[in-house]
């Protein structure tokens, strides 16, 4: 999860305003991968040569089908772990914009005085980060871990306490 931003003092004076963006953990980065899939194809090379050497010589194109298999699944997955959220609370706003892995923007605006942030803790499940205003419910920052959406709860609500005038 990205650290919110650090506003600065608006024109007169106005409130600091709070942003967020929000992206999904990258337990593996692109050297990393790079590392792994050199180390597959070369155990792979190694493995085929061996049987292609004993006479085995169909062998060799599974071992080559496996790496090219185990190449597009990650770049599936680490095109998965593209999607990202925003959230930008000004005074008047607190907007929730979401970008899916094809660049697909989905947005909800809120206004912040009438607006309850809540976590659901869920026996068994993460928990369930929540904006809920006029009937209408929201769930976000579903990729972040327990921990992660507790503190961007708790960030978020002294925002919003800020943007309504300090009202709680």
């Amino acid at each position: 999860m990205a650290e919110p931003e650090t506003p600065s003092q608006g024109p007169e004076g106005q409130k600091p305003q709070f942003s967020v963006v929000l992206t999904p953990h990258r337990s593996l980065g692109p050297r990393g991968f790079l590392v792994f899939m050199a180390t597959v194809g070369a155990v792979s090379f190694g493995t085929g040569l061996l049987f292609y050497l004993m006479g085995a010589w169909p062998v060799v194109g599974f071992l080559g089908l496996d790496v090219l298999l185990i190449y597009v699944a990650f770049k599936l997955n680490f095109r998965a772990l593209s999607v990202y959220e925003t959230v930008d609370l000004s005074p008047e706003t607190l907007t929730v914009t979401r970008v899916d892995p094809k660049g697909r923007e989905q947005s909800w605006s809120f206004n912040p005085y009438w607006v309850r942030l809540r976590v659901d803790e869920r026996v068994g499940r993460a928990s369930e980060l929540s904006i809920a205003s006029h009937g209408k419910r929201l769930v976000f920052a579903s990729f972040l871990t327990d921990p992660e959406r507790e503190d961007l709860a708790a960030a978020l609500n002294t925002a919003l306490s800020e943007a309504r005038g300090g009202a709680a």
